[in-house]
């Protein structure tokens, strides 16, 4: 097990993991991702990575999880922390952190971030950016006119990571679901519930399809784009839950309507809600010639079963 000390900024690191880039003076021979906030998704993006020879480094606020990234084959950063090594030997940056009521925390808290030789950076935002559209169509070109504090704050931190001048790449992200993020627990458990909403409709990916997303946009980079990740079956939430049941062989779960529902919503849960749109998904396919794994629910709920079979 690696050691861990303390940084010069108060925070925990692995030994190994904050050696001074002199001392590595092959770092660069390798594709090195650094990961912001190592979360969901980038941890599937890892996991294509790694196999084929990549270095990952991952940042975590918690040192049980950097011993669950050493398993996973990421080289852990204690966060906060000394970044600079880190940046140093870094040819490719993705941040997955959430923004505050500031923007995104690790350009605040590391101007030097600006200053990375990274040749690709990714940012993971969200659909949310777009707003309300009553159902309707929207895509990358479709304007910015976030409703809730979370798209807000989205916008404002694309635009933190634009102003940075490093080849940002923004990746808008629907409703994320895959292993351990699936409809099936409550499903089983009994506490899952059709919320009915007319009108109302969601785009979602799978974390598999998002990380095929970034490995292609790394793969043939264009500063400056920004894509839209979610399948091709935007629909309402309730027709999810239903088709999960089914496909457990179990009852519909009851149908309740949103407005009696909405006290006891978390305010992330309600903000979904206050919104619908259906989102495009041309621009993956058409500049990086994706094909989705999960083109729609169905496709992806049966594959969760399999994996849980397996």
């Amino acid at each position: 097990m690696k050691r861990l000390y303390r940084t010069s900024r108060g925070g925990l690191a692995g030994a190994e993991t904050l050696a001074p880039a002199r001392q590595r003076p092959d770092s660069r021979a390798m594709s090195t991702l650094l990961s912001l906030g190592h979360g969901y998704s980038a941890r599937a993006l890892a996991a294509r990575l790694i196999p084929q020879g990549w270095r990952v480094i991952g940042t975590t606020r918690n040192p049980a999880k950097a011993e669950v990234f050493r398993a996973q084959g990421v080289e852990p950063v204690l966060w906060p922390g000394d970044l600079g090594p880190a940046l140093a030997q870094a040819t490719h940056i993705l941040c997955s952190a959430a923004p505050d009521g500031q923007g995104d925390p690790f350009l605040r808290a590391v101007p030097g971030i600006a200053q990375a030789r990274a040749g690709w950076v990714g940012y993971l935002s969200t659909t949310g950016v777009y707003g309300d559209h009553d159902g309707g169509w929207v895509d990358e070109d479709t304007p910015l006119t976030p409703q809730s504090d979370r798209g807000m704050q989205r916008v404002v931190a694309e635009s933190q990571w634009r102003a940075t001048g490093l080849p940002v790449h923004i990746f808008r992200l629907a409703g994320i679901y895959g292993p351990g993020r699936g409809p099936f627990e409550k499903v089983r458990d009994g506490t899952a519930r059709r919320i009915i909403k007319p009108g109302q409709v969601f785009s979602r990916i799978h974390v598999d399809d998002i990380a095929q997303v970034l490995e292609a946009s790394i793969r043939k980079p264009n500063p400056g784009a920004a894509y839209n990740l979610c399948d091709d079956n935007p629909c309402p939430p309730d027709e999810v839950i239903g088709h999960a049941a089914q496909l457990l062989g179990l009852p519909e779960p009851p149908a309740v309507a949103f407005d009696v529902v909405e006290p006891t919503m978390t305010p992330m849960a309600r903000g979904f809600y206050q919104e619908s749109k259906r989102v495009r998904n041309d621009r993956i396919k058409d500049e990086l010639g994706v094909s989705l794994l999960y083109p729609d629910y169905p496709a992806g709920l049966a594959a969760l079963l399999r994996d849980e079979a397996s």
